[in-house]
């Protein structure tokens, strides 16, 4: 039975993050103090994982995120389907949460199974989701790398793990992502199956709420 095993993380905190500014595709913007200290964290709590490979986006906050592990001369690759989705017009504004109408509007129709509407000048769920598939098609091309570490996005998060393990996309919202959370995954190559281990960990970040 050939196994991959997916360590898929959310990267670390910006001051968008911070100020509930929405970031998107459209905005590149670097981890914050904390967002350096919750990847740090996450690197001293699984540097002893025997990483195969990287997969980043197309944004440098994944790659930032994921820079201690690559410091250690593990190879990694950009993949831009695993960007987050394109905002449009939202992003760069706050605040991006239910408090917002519009906001509220998009997610409601998305979770009332309307998963191909757009963002204003963006992407849709379901296009997301058709470039993700790309990406995780080139991931899952290489089964000698059977153990991965994926940096990636909140929303994108929700979308894969919708997809992957064969739920509707209008389901997303179960699945929470916190800054530097984990979801841990298997992949079977025999039933072609996902399975998650660990959904929303944070256990390496206690020590920074010590702090």
């Amino acid at each position: 039975m050939t196994q991959k095993t997916i360590y898929l993380i959310r990267h670390g905190e910006t001051d968008f993050n911070r100020r509930g500014v929405v970031q998107g595709s459209g905005v590149d913007s670097d981890l914050n103090e904390m967002g350096r200290a919750q990847a740090m964290a996450f690197f001293q709590a699984y540097q002893h994982v025997p990483f195969r490979k990287i997969y980043i986006s197309g944004l440098k906050r994944t790659y930032q995120t994921v820079e201690s592990f690559i410091e250690l001369g593990l190879p990694y690759e950009k993949l831009t389907g695993l960007n987050e989705i394109s905002w449009g017009v939202m992003e760069g504004k706050a605040p991006g949460n239910l408090e917002n109408e519009y906001y509220r509007d998009l997610i409601e129709a998305w979770a009332s199974g309307n998963t191909a509407r757009t963002t204003d000048g963006g992407e849709s769920p379901e296009q997301v989701a058709a470039r993700q598939k790309e990406a995780i098609d080139v991931i899952l091309s290489h089964p000698e790398e059977d153990i991965i570490l994926i940096a990636m996005h909140g929303r994108a998060i929700r979308i894969l793990l919708c997809w992957l393990i064969g739920q509707p996309l209008s389901t997303m919202d179960q699945f929470e992502h916190s800054n530097l959370c984990l979801y841990k995954l298997q992949y079977d190559y025999d039933s072609k199956t996902f399975t998650i281990e660990l959904a929303n960990d944070t256990a390496h970040l206690l020590s920074l709420a010590i702090a």
